[in-house]
């Protein structure tokens, strides 16, 4: 999840959340990839698809901050 100094940040300058944002993304295609190549365990798994929901709702955040 996004901390308080990370959202007063992208909040104030457009560039930083366009990075964050970008960043997000990419962390979100490369974790759903090893999932599709992996054979990991049902604990890591779970471990990886939870950080997966949770990177969605920070990217969610930040694209609400884009539109207001």
């Amino acid at each position: 999840m996004l901390d308080a100094n990370t959202k007063k940040a992208c909040k104030d300058n457009p560039s930083i959340r366009e990075i964050k944002i970008r960043n997000i993304e990419h962390a979100i295609e490369q974790a759903e990839l090893m999932i599709k190549e992996s054979k990991m365990s049902q604990e890591e798994l779970i471990f990886l698809k939870r950080k997966i929901s949770d990177s969605r709702q920070d990217l969610e955040i930040l694209y609400l901050m884009k539109i207001q």
